[in-house]
């Protein structure tokens, strides 16, 4: 089968290699239908995730057909169309019980980071039955690609953890695909306010598109005195954090009102700072989370009622076997005014 491999930093191929095998009687083989590029992938990419190692294929989110399966799969058979979580969970451990499928200890973010991942033709899934979610036939993929990762991401870290209630006033900082997936899961809670801030005017745009009631152009002057102007200097009541910068928080910081909740979503790789001098007595909460997926059940559910329309953040289409040409297209997002891609396999 073909595959694109991670070399190295900044050394990736489209190349020929085994094909995945049953490990395990709980394992799954699928056959990849369709996936799509993360930013965590540039991350990787970069060096940033050095347990990242030569020769693994990348990917954690996409759609497919399962194959083969191992004796004690139960819930899913070969020719079944699957949704493929990011996160693998065993279903049984103590972090499972509790939900917190990320930390699963036999599991959590594993595909494309410590086992070969879903940039192929075809994928070994561990834990297929609490790892795979059954899709339905005549809507569309690109949604339910959009559910193996951004979705809930955005929906867990940040709606969830920031507690939006009706009548909220919200500001999500940064506009790239997970914050407008805030914005767009934001939407089930009725908040009053949606403001999106952002320096890039395309991304803007198309935030004001997808129901954001204010857009504040971070390059066009502070964006801490425009989000007060606009709240009559009183702040917001949920601050989304969704970029992963010192100064993306401090905007956070700056502009959450008494009593309310910063969310961050962002993954960061440098320190920041944390105004306690100002924020002791201010009465917020501070969030942290890595996606657990225990919410892609319902959010298939929202996709199928029509509530939901993940698909609307893809911008561009490539074949699988153009994967090389994907990912210069979506690490220069800003001049090709990218969101999501997504590949087919062809």
């Amino acid at each position: 089968m073909k595959a694109l491999v991670y070399h190295g930093p900044g050394k990736k191929a489209w190349e020929e290699r085994p094909m995945p095998k049953l490990e395990d009687e709980k394992d799954a083989i699928v056959k990849v239908l369709k996936t799509t590029i993360c930013g965590t992938d540039l991350h990787i990419m970069k060096g940033d995730v050095p347990e990242v190692t030569d020769g693994r294929v990348l990917g954690h989110e996409g759609v497919g057909v399962v194959e083969k399966t191992g004796k004690s799969v139960g819930n899913f058979k070969p020719g079944d169309r699957v949704l493929i979580s990011c996160i693998t969970s065993d279903g049984t451990c103590e972090f499972c019980k509790k939900g917190m499928y990320s930390h699963c200890v036999n599991g959590g973010w594993i595909l494309g980071h410590t086992i070969d991942g879903t940039q192929a033709e075809y994928v070994r899934i561990p834990y297929a039955d609490t790892s795979l979610y059954a899709i339905p036939e005549g809507l569309n993929e690109d949604a339910f690609v959009m559910l193996s990762d951004i979705f809930p991401t955005a929906f867990e870290c940040g709606v969830l953890n920031g507690r939006i209630k009706p009548g909220d006033t919200v500001a999500i900082v940064g506009a790239g695909p997970v914050g407008l997936a805030s914005l767009l899961t934001a939407k089930f809670y009725s908040p009053s306010r949606i403001m999106m801030i952002d320096v890039d005017e395309g991304r803007l745009a198309v935030a004001r598109e997808l129901g954001a009631t204010d857009v504040v152009n971070s390059a066009e002057g502070p964006a801490i005195e425009k989000v007060m102007e606009l709240t009559g200097e009183r702040g917001v009541d949920v601050a989304i954090e969704a970029v992963g910068s010192p100064v993306t928080f401090g905007i956070c910081e700056a502009i959450v009102a008494a009593g309310g909740h910063i969310a961050n979503i962002g993954v960061f790789g440098q320190s920041v700072d944390l105004h306690m001098e100002r924020l002791w007595s201010h009465n917020i909460t501070l969030t942290t989370r890595l996606v657990d997926t225990v919410t892609t059940p319902m959010l298939l559910k929202s996709v199928e009622s029509g509530t939901l329309h993940p698909e609307r953040l893809v911008t561009h289409h490539f074949a699988l076997s153009d994967i090389m040409d994907a990912y210069e297209t979506f690490s220069n997002a800003r001049k090709e005014k990218a969101l999501k891609v997504v590949l087919e396999n062809r």
